[in-house]
């Protein structure tokens, strides 16, 4: 368990990806109490200088001696390196944060939003897991329409951008919109097909159900940190060519009727959640708009008037921030708290 400190040193493995610039941005402007900075990354980016609380921080390569003395460590190096190095920090004494699908699913591992379930990180034994980016901006939404009125069934339609492949799928799509726009050839190196201009409905590995794995994770996800296996959900994820945010599209059954004015309300109520919803003035939530804030934003709620007890609405996260490095240092503040 963590001890109460005044200041704590805290690492970052992977601190040289866009997740992990994200998390020491983050970890600075929330004051968390940080008195050391450890930032870790491969051989590659070893020797590189890190921006944080107005000093640079030298960073270094990430082995299973790097954790003497972390307090805390958030992990966004791939599910890989969590696997090989996280175990070795815990040994040191560290608390992880894992960003990665590593341990997400195992039954030993805490999966959490704080906003959903914290009373989960009492029973963390060392790591603690972050949730897929698609899934914490949906269940911010569904844990207070669930609490209120029983969720039997969710549809979910994602429209994820490429941020949350990496700097390559950026790189790739501003290479390939100018490109196009210069009546160039364009080349295709991180996704099978063109994103420039397209929709790919294919996200991570295609499994032996027909689903994806990000898919599957969303399911799964959904179900462990709701703590209730009766939740149907299915789902379907899409990359889009938007640079940040992810948006979702979400069809909700309920056991307890639910009128769009009352969903609204428990929404505009929910910690985390921004109701932004005024189509009569082309107010809905948009992936340009919500880039760099830490809430979920949902508009277009309305009732599915093909079911009994059902809700449309549509949201937008940040998946670099709330979807991957705030939730880590939330968690993170959590445990300090």
């Amino acid at each position: 368990m963590l001890k109460k400190k005044n200041s704590y040193v805290v690492a970052v493995a992977g601190a040289t990806g866009a997740v992990g610039r994200e998390m020491v941005a983050i970890l600075d402007e929330r004051k968390f109490p940080v008195a050391e900075l450890v930032p870790l990354a491969s051989e590659r980016s070893e020797g590189e200088r890190i921006d944080f609380d107005g000093k640079k921080w030298t960073v270094k390569r990430l082995t299973k001696e790097s954790f003497s003395g972390v307090d805390i460590a958030l992990f966004s190096a791939g599910a890989s390196r969590s696997l090989e190095f996280a175990p070795a920090a815990v040994e040191a004494g560290t608390v992880v944060i894992d960003n990665s699908s590593a341990y997400r699913m195992d039954p030993e591992v805490p999966l959490v939003v704080p906003e959903v379930n914290p009373h989960a990180l009492a029973r963390h034994k060392g790591i603690i897991a972050n949730p897929n980016c698609s899934t914490i901006g949906m269940i911010v939404a569904l844990k207070p329409i669930h609490d209120a009125a029983t969720i039997k069934r969710v549809v979910v339609t994602t429209f994820q951008s490429v941020s949350g492949t990496g700097k390559k799928a950026v790189d790739e799509l501003a290479r390939q919109t100018t490109a196009l726009f210069s009546f160039k050839e364009i080349e295709k190196d991180v996704y099978p097909h063109q994103i420039a201009f397209n929709c790919l409905p294919h996200i991570d590995v295609f499994l032996d159900n027909g689903y994806t794995k990000e898919e599957m994770k969303m399911v799964n996800e959904t179900k462990k940190m709701m703590e209730d296996d009766s939740i149907r959900v299915t789902a379907t994820a899409v990359r889009v060519p938007v640079f940040r945010c992810h948006s979702e599209s979400l069809n909700i059954e309920t056991e307890k009727k639910l009128s769009a004015d009352e969903t609204r309300a428990l929404l505009a109520a929910a910690p985390g959640v921004i109701v932004y919803d005024d189509p009569g003035k082309n107010l809905y939530p948009l992936a340009i708009d919500v880039a760099g804030k830490d809430e979920t934003y949902v508009g277009r709620i309305r009732e599915d008037e093909s079911i009994e007890n059902g809700i449309n609405l549509w949201l937008v996260s940040d998946n670099l921030r709330k979807g991957a490095a705030l939730n880590a240092v939330q968690i993170a503040e959590r445990l300090i708290a």
